[in-house]
């Protein structure tokens, strides 16, 4: 996630992406991973970066560009 809100800054005069969808299952990874490392427990998991972070059952885990398309997560 962090590699593509910096990716999409150089790409786009440092605008920041519309948000970040998840699947509960990978938000409870990054909530797993946030909380273990930079942040620690009182860290903002409804957001990356600054970037909203939102849940939906279907998504793939996509990362919405300022320009509306959505970026597949590795």
């Amino acid at each position: 996630m962090t590699e593509g809100v910096i990716n999409h800054w150089k790409a786009n005069a440092n605008a920041y992406p519309r948000k970040f969808i998840l699947t509960p299952a990978q938000h409870q990874g990054y909530v797993e991973s946030r909380r273990k490392g930079i942040g620690g427990t009182s860290v903002n998991v409804n957001e990356h970066m600054g970037v909203p972070v939102e849940l939906d059952e279907s998504t793939p885990g996509v990362m919405v560009a300022a320009d509306g398309s959505e970026l597949t997560l590795p």
